[in-house]
């Protein structure tokens, strides 16, 4: 990180940017608002404890805790767009962040403030109404989620479904796929509350499902419905033209 001499801010009230749980943020910047073109990009963004990420040209850093999840377009820089993207957001990130272009002029490096955001995270929060039979695909939502955990509709305990490289939780009937785990066969006491957790315990999304019986006969008179209806307006139309026959002979002799 190269320090700076000298620094100059302008009064400017944080922005204010929600992302759910592992996705993408991006957090605003414009700095041609504030500066004359400038013969380097150099661009640094920083929470009130610490640099966070910082990019000269093309050299670039980024604090470990965020390794792989910052970045500053190159072609956007030079366009005046200096908005961080923040990749797989996690609750760790929540804050606020300061946007800063340093400026060197005449071997005097300053540091112009551009821009302030303040980032909220939440999790993820859904109700779902499915039949016995069908699977549940509960997403993971991040790379960091490493539990899931249920609690039945009448319970009061929580009881560990999945672990990240645990296959064989819960008798053989989750499966994990890419992003994602399966559990197979619903049954009507997996009604309840599913949660998917992360490293620190933290819940990434809640789902309270409720599995519902449904019969077969009901599902066979659904499927039905419309053939009966045709074959009876059919079967109606038949009975009236051999009626019209048979009394026709009948109408003739008496005439």
């Amino acid at each position: 990180i190269v320090g700076c001499v000298a620094s100059s801010s302008l009064p400017s009230g944080p922005l204010s940017i929600s992302s759910p749980v592992g996705s993408q943020a991006i957090l605003p910047c414009k700095w041609k608002s504030q500066l004359d073109n400038v013969p380097v990009c150099h661009i640094l963004w920083q929470t009130p404890d610490a640099p966070v990420f910082e990019q000269n040209g093309e050299q670039r850093w980024q604090a470990s805790e965020f390794e792989g999840r910052l970045e500053v377009p190159g072609e956007k820089l030079w366009e005046g767009d200096c908005s961080l993207i923040l990749r797989d957001v996690q609750f760790g990130d929540v804050g606020l962040y300061e946007s800063f272009m340093v400026v060197d002029r005449k071997r005097r490096k300053r540091r112009v403030f551009i821009q302030s955001v303040h980032l909220s995270v939440y999790d993820h929060k859904s109700k779902l109404s499915m039949g016995m039979g069908e699977d549940l695909v509960l997403t993971l939502h991040t790379p960091q989620a490493m539990r899931v955990v249920f609690q039945g509709r009448n319970s009061t305990e929580w009881k560990v479904l999945w672990m990240r490289g645990d296959g064989k939780v819960n008798g053989g009937r989750l499966e994990e796929a890419e992003g994602v785990v399966v559990l197979r066969g619903l049954r009507l006491d997996n009604s309840g509350t599913y949660k998917v957790l992360d490293s620190h315990g933290l819940s990434v999304s809640t789902v309270k499902l409720t599995v519902e019986e449904v019969a077969k006969t009901q599902k066979i008179i659904h499927i039905q419905d419309k053939p009966v209806g045709k074959s009876t307006v059919y079967r109606s139309s038949s009975l009236l033209i051999v009626f019209v026959l048979l009394i026709s002979p009948l109408i003739q002799h008496l005439v």
